[in-house]
């Protein structure tokens, strides 16, 4: 007699149940509330805490997880319930010893660590949440996008929080009421980067912390001696090797409306406007980007600038205040997006787009309150675990690959061209055509063994 897993059981019970719930729908739903789906974490502190809290919380059961820091080893093992979880260094090790048993992963490592776990849980058939930015390079981006294509019973959600909120919504349904006409402009920008950035590799090495793998930290990246202070846990993200600096970072927070909003595609261009200095070790402390898209059925063509960072004079880089705004006496706020229209501005305060708001207060005023148009989320991560369940369809779970992957690549492409320091020019599907050997910089080979264990593309 074969063996089945659990997993497999619970697919084959809900293929089975959508094929079935008219004769006995009672039934096939009362089997799937009563499942507890099995959970393993990549990363379990800082950030990943939010998602061992969510799930614990939601009713998931914890059966293993890694961290490469043991100290972090509590933000499993201190939740009732999972005391006997079993804990690894290496993540790989989570895949091998567990992998048919579990039904979801998330994966909260440095961003240079996103892409082999998450392509392995999707390829696995493992339901996958991966934290913002997606993926390090674009060409990984890319590749997960079409893992999503491939493997269509899987969930996928990247960890852009406020996408589940309204406040994009609220933003699309002005645009789509032409409360300012069609868009021409997005500017974003952002009070980042908050640790180092634009400095030189850090000279010499410390000994490795006996809590701490090290070699697993470095994972896919080319290895380095490990520097007390230098990387773990924090200053990573200005170092390009493991970081995305400010754009990935926050661009999958503050430029998130653009993409869902707009549904853009591929940039055609790509262009480094301002960079306080080239790309080296780190990200360079201050740049301007602008980037242009296509027009798209009955949607003109528009332009998007992300200001990050400050100059040399300690000035950050933003936009001009628009004139709608001084006649109300105010002035941007510390972050955000300006939204350029034929007919008017909208601007978002903050991180999250929760705030649109038409520019000046008569104008908001006057225009009213604008038809719903989209339906709204009950949350992020519940739209993640009701889609896990199959509650829900799997695009219930909305910042899914197929929507994550183009738009962090889209991302990404900023600090491709900021690393080629030059304008690169784009066909639809995301190939640079200006200059083919750029095309070599969107991807990264992995270090030797610490590639996907699986890729399904």
């Amino acid at each position: 007699m074969s063996k089945i897993t659990r997993r497999q059981f619970v697919k084959s019970a809900a293929a089975f149940g959508a094929a079935s719930a008219i004769g006995f729908p009672n039934i096939i739903r009362a089997q799937g509330l009563n499942e507890k789906l099995q959970v393993g974490f990549i990363a379990t502190g800082g950030q990943a805490g939010s998602h061992t809290g969510q799930s614990h919380n939601a009713g998931l059961q914890c059966i293993a997880f890694a961290d490469v820091d043991k100290n972090q080893w509590n933000g499993v093992l201190g939740k009732k319930g999972w005391e006997q979880a079993t804990g690894y260094q290496d993540w790989r090790k989570v895949f091998q010893n567990h992998g048919k048993d579990l039904d979801v992963v998330f994966v909260a490592t440095p961003d240079h660590t996103h892409f082999a776990p998450s392509m392995t849980a999707v390829s696995m058939g493992i339901h996958c949440y991966t934290e913002k930015p997606l993926t390090w390079s674009v060409r990984e981006a890319q590749l997960l996008a079409a893992a999503y294509a491939k493997n269509p019973k899987v969930v996928t959600q990247m960890g852009n929080q406020g996408h589940g909120g309204s406040g994009w919504r609220r933003a699309y349904d002005y645009i789509k009421a032409g409360a300012i006409g069609d868009v021409k402009e997005f500017h974003t920008w952002t009070n980042r980067p908050i640790w180092p950035q634009g400095g030189g590799r850090p000279a010499g090495s410390d000994p490795v912390p006996e809590n701490l793998d090290w070699e697993a930290w470095i994972g896919a990246a080319p290895m380095r001696p490990y520097k007390k202070g230098a990387y773990h846990q924090f200053s990573w993200r200005g170092i390009v090797d493991f970081g995305s600096g400010a754009l990935g970072d926050m661009a999958c927070h503050t430029t998130d409306g653009i993409y869902a909003i707009m549904n853009p595609g591929y940039a055609a261009t790509v262009e480094p406007i301002i960079m306080t200095a080239p790309v080296g070790d780190q990200w360079p402390a201050g740049m301007v980007i602008k980037s242009t898209y296509r027009a798209k059925g009955d949607q003109p063509g528009f332009t998007t600038y992300w200001y990050e960072g400050k100059d040399e004079n300690g000035k950050p880089f933003m936009p001009e205040t628009p004139e709608e705004l001084k006649v109300d006496g105010r002035k941007l706020p510390e972050t955000g997006n300006l939204v350029i229209g034929t007919k008017g501005i909208m601007q978002v305060t903050g991180d999250y787009w929760d705030t649109p708001e038409l520019l000046p207060v008569a104008k908001m005023q006057g225009f009213g309150r604008p038809k719903q148009l989209l339906e709204r989320s009950p949350g992020h991560h519940a739209e993640f675990f009701a889609a896990c369940r199959g509650e829900k369809p799997r695009e219930f779970s909305q910042s899914h690959y197929s929507y994550a992957g183009p738009m962090t690549a889209n991302i990404q492409l900023g600090n491709l061209c900021a690393r080629a320091g030059k304008k690169l020019v784009l066909n639809e599907a995301g190939v640079i055509t200006s200059d083919p050997a750029i095309n070599d910089l969107a991807w990264r080979e992995p270090r030797n063994n610490w590639g996907p264990l699986e890729m399904k593309v």
